[in-house]
């Protein structure tokens, strides 16, 4: 089986394809998998005279662009292991970011941290933090040396990237990928496209799994090309997303849930002018809980655009397999099914219903999977599976499967037994497709009965003066008392109105009250951007809850002139302090 780098080196034979990336004013850069491959080998010989051998660990904090991939792609051409990492993009928490990447940084092992220029700038207090042993380069800043000659040979069961997990229950894992299973991922999500020549279209971040392994690989296996928008374009302008599909006749392009929201809410009639959304024939829906509200407002909205609802395919996958486990049907309405609360708190049980939470399909297993769905409790896979419709703890089996989390056996013990890995979210199989009702750990605790999160958050969809995605429902048992407490975390959006922002508490207790039959004991309103979240933007519910009963949910500090020229003079004096504490041997060329 091939390996990352000789995919790059076969790639290298079709210049005619490659990775397209779009600024905000959607001009186009084009560059081959041929001119990554030669950059590459260049990146290769010069971190190899930094210090960097076969095996280490180097650790890339890259926006999107041609630069994450000349770093990425000359890690694994010496051998090395890359290891993506989020830049800074929420500056009104820097603190925060520094002690959560320095932790990051520190749980992979990287020797090295590399960084665009301007990321590199403020991340003094993380290096100082991490201590790195040859510190933190651009790729600039490496020391002078010729390319290799060619990619270094990995074995097919060699470590080929670090994925951090989301952490949306508990801080994020170190996953152990080889080459063998992200091979075994890309043929399988490439097996399952359309017969056709394929052509994608993504803004999802390079540090995300669904976006390298879900887009860039797959494109690099057949070799195509790949349209790149940054991610943070996407959010400001949704627009931009829609529009290089149509203009490059893009045929896949995936998103989470709130994507397809966003897109709702923001994109104008005005802005679709001249754009055809025929050609999109997938357009996959995972990384978080999917809405089946907002597929159908999105699938309703954008069909006289030529959006064709049938592209619609949920999916379920984490990064611990490599991405994807489940994908629904093409070329089939997505489906869902409506299921009576009261039965599902009080046995446990999916029974279909007149009205309920509506659960959508997430499909049935990629080629190779298999799942099983055990008692909550259970911690052998071999353990009797629950019966057909019963909710359960989900197990999964397959190739992609990673080796382990990175250092930490006592956890990788936990997680994959006899090549099944527990998941910890929990759900059903009916008729061979899979269902999802939440995390184990989110699970709230009312009077006895157990309620998803997920069920009462999604009641409070489409609010007026609600920030779209940005509610968060928990639930504990305050002590000294009887009874569990049910609060409700909301944001407001940043263009609500006055009178919007004081009628959210009512709204959205009257919304959760008619929706559950709960009485939420507490409306919390929130500013924007409060909530934690995770790397990939998933909102972190325990955390949330730990920070309110701390008194510690507060907003993000204003982002001015004065503030960044603060963190970048905290950020200089950081790196001097480091420099002086590394010992010399380890420093290797220019600094």
């Amino acid at each position: 089986m091939s390996t990352l780098g000789q995919l790059l080196r076969r790639a290298a034979d079709h210049p005619d394809s490659g990775l397209r990336f779009l600024d905000r004013r959607e001009r186009a850069n084009f560059v081959s998998w041929q001119e990554i491959h030669y950059r590459a080998l260049g990146v290769a010989g010069r971190l190899e005279s930094a210090g960097i051998a076969a095996g280490d660990r180097v650790a890339m904090i890259f926006p999107t662009g041609e630069a994450f991939f000349y770093g990425f792609f000359g890690i694994l051409a010496c051998g090395a292991v890359p290891v993506p990492l989020y830049p800074p993009v929420r500056l009104g928490r820097l603190q925060e970011y520094h002690l959560r990447t320095a932790g990051l940084i520190s749980a992979s092992g990287a020797r090295l941290v590399l960084a665009d220029p301007r990321v590199r700038r403020i991340l003094g207090e993380t290096i100082e933090r991490a201590r790195p042993a040859l510190g933190c380069r651009t790729l600039d800043d490496l020391p002078t040396a010729p390319p290799r000659d060619e990619i270094a040979t990995d074995r097919a069961e060699d470590l080929a990237l670090v994925q951090f997990s989301s952490g949306t229950t508990v801080d994020p894992k170190p996953v152990a990928l080889s080459h063998r299973a992200i091979r075994a991922q890309t043929e399988a999500l490439n097996s399952f496209w359309p017969e056709g020549h394929h052509t994608g279209v993504s803004w999802l971040p390079l540090y995300h799994d669904m976006g390298l392994i879900g887009c860039v690989f797959p494109a690099l296996e057949r070799p195509a090309t790949l349209t790149l928008l940054p991610p943070e374009a996407f959010v400001v302008r949704p627009v931009l997303w829609l529009r290089a599909i149509s203009r490059y006749r893009a045929t896949i392009s995936p998103a989470p849930n709130f994507a397809y929201g966003l897109c709702l809410e923001k994109i104008t009639d005005e802005e679709m002018d001249g754009v055809d959304l025929s050609c999109w024939q997938v357009a996959l829906n995972g990384a978080e809980a999917v809405a089946p509200s907002v597929l159908r407002a999105f699938r309703e909205r954008f069909a006289r655009w030529g959006f064709q609802g049938t592209a619609l395919t949920p999916v379920y996958g984490l990064s611990e397999a490599a991405l994807a486990v489940t994908f629904s049907p093409l070329d089939q309405p997505f489906s869902s099914t409506t299921f009576d609360r009261d039965h599902l708190a009080q046995e446990g049980r999916a029974e279909a219903a007149d009205a309920g939470l509506e659960l959508p399909s997430l499909g049935r297993p990629l080629p190779g999977f298999e799942l099983r769905i055990l008692p909550v409790t259970a911690q052998d896979p071999a353990t009797r599976a629950v019966p057909d419709g019963e909710i359960g703890k989900l197990w999964v089996r397959g190739p992609s499967l990673m080796s382990g989390y990175l250092g930490r056996p006592e956890a990788t013990a936990r997680a994959l037994v006899d090549g099944w890995l527990d998941t910890g979210d929990l759900g059903f199989v009916r008729d061979g497709e899979l269902y999802l009702t939440g995390r184990a750990k989110d699970l709230i605790v009312l009077r006895g009965r157990n309620y998803a999160p997920e069920e009462i958050e999604q009641s409070l969809q489409d609010l007026p003066g609600l920030r779209t995605g940005c509610a968060i429902a928990v639930g504990w048992l305050p002590e000294g008392q009887e009874r569990e407490i049910l609060a409700l975390l909301v944001e407001t959006a940043r263009e609500a109105t006055k009178e919007e922002i004081e009628g959210l508490p009512q709204r959205c207790s009257e919304r959760v009250l008619g929706a559950t039959g709960l009485k939420a004991d507490r409306v919390v309103i929130l500013e924007p951007g409060t909530l934690p979240r995770t790397t990939s933007g998933k909102l972190r519910r325990q955390e949330a809850l730990q920070r309110y009963l701390a008194d510690e949910l507060t907003a993000p500090n204003p982002v001015t002139g004065l503030s960044m020229i603060g963190a970048l003079a905290r950020s200089s004096v950081a790196y001097a302090r480091s420099r002086v504490s590394r010992p010399r041997a380890a420093e290797g060329g220019k600094g």
